[in-house]
């Protein structure tokens, strides 16, 4: 499911409620508030309206952590 995400969609959910879609949703439409950076605020769209059209089933089947912290320089992923 983490194919729907980019990772810069990824890395700014993660700094918000992630425990359900609803609280993810109203999190990040409230952070929308304070954003004034047009390129922040695409992403910021473009995750709510991705989150928006995801089923709460889908939802729980994404994984959430930092994008890139878990990966090598040819993005492959990095075992624990």
């Amino acid at each position: 499911m983490n194919e729907i995400f980019t990772a810069e969609e990824i890395n700014l959910m993660c700094i918000y409620d992630t425990s359900s879609r609803g609280a993810l949703l109203s999190d990040l439409k409230l952070g929308l508030a304070d954003v004034y950076d047009p390129d922040m605020r695409e992403i910021f769209h473009t995750a709510i309206t991705k989150l928006e059209a995801l089923t709460d089933t889908d939802f729980s089947d994404i994984g959430f952590y930092i994008a890139d912290e878990y990966m090598d320089d040819e993005g492959a992923v990095i075992g624990e």
